[in-house]
């Protein structure tokens, strides 16, 4: 596994809270700290030429190279001594964040870009990204300055009895060891509509019937990995709800969400 944290900046809001976000995740790995910023140059290409002069392509650059100091001043001022490297690419943010996932234990994104680099919200640039990255992705989410990212909490981890789920919860034990957080393992088994003309949730025995089943595969699921992770206080947490609406709810109060 790369021992490096890539990160992807702007200079925007967002972008700053990632790369605190990205610093002290690399700090607790003992990694190095990679930073990346797309000038998007390519984009400016109209047919066979350009269709903007030279002066603003050395503005573009100069202006990524300025996000990527920025962002580095901002890691070192987290996690002083903290190994860094910031490049600018002059490429479109998607191929390249892609690429460069290659080459890393992790991708952290944040969530209010500029537009360019990255999503106003969870949107295309972060969906592509994280549908074809070769490493975890993390997205840190929120509004408010970089400062009020989140230390305290649970790791989060959504359990549902899949392969993927299985590789979630690898990733959520060793965050959580290495965070000295308690871990919540989440098993929410109902992803139906009550209300609609069309679900099957009327045909189906009661819920609180199959709760032994669910029970059964939580455990299941969680074998060996007390062993493993001896100092990891584990949380169950399972209930009757649809998963999506449980993890939202859980991320209220949570350092991270698996």
């Amino acid at each position: 596994m790369s021992d490096t944290i890539l990160v992807g900046t702007d200079g925007s809001a967002g972008a700053e809270r990632a790369v605190v976000w990205a610093a002290r995740t690399a700090a607790i790995h003992g990694d190095v700290l990679r930073i990346v910023s797309a000038a998007n140059i390519a984009g400016l290409y109209y047919g066979g030429g350009l269709a903007v002069g030279e002066s603003m392509l050395d503005d573009l650059r100069k202006a990524s190279e300025g996000f990527v100091r920025q962002a580095e001043g901002t890691a070192l001022s987290v996690r002083p001594g903290l190994r860094v490297e910031g490049r600018t690419w002059a490429e479109a943010p998607v191929p390249l964040l892609i690429e460069q996932s290659r080459n890393a234990r992790m991708l952290v994104m944040g969530s209010a870009g500029r537009g360019q680099f990255l999503s106003t919200v969870l949107g295309s640039t972060i969906s592509a990204v994280v549908g074809h990255a070769h490493c975890p992705v993390a997205v840190v989410r929120g509004r408010g300055v970089a400062e009020e990212v989140p230390v305290d909490g649970p790791v989060v981890v959504g359990i549902d009895g899949s392969p993927i789920s299985e590789r979630a919860l690898a990733i959520a034990f060793e965050e959580a060891s290495l965070r000295n957080a308690p871990l919540v393992a989440l098993h929410a088994w109902s992803d139906v509509v009550y209300e609609s003309t069309r679900g099957t949730a009327r045909l189906l025995p009661q819920w609180e019937s199959l709760r032994d089943d669910e029970e059964r595969l939580l455990a299941e699921r969680l074998a060996g990995w007390q062993e493993k992770y001896p100092g990891v206080e584990i949380r169950r947490d399972l209930r009757l709800d649809r998963p999506r609406h449980a993890l939202l709810e859980l991320s209220g109060r949570a350092r991270l969400v698996v």
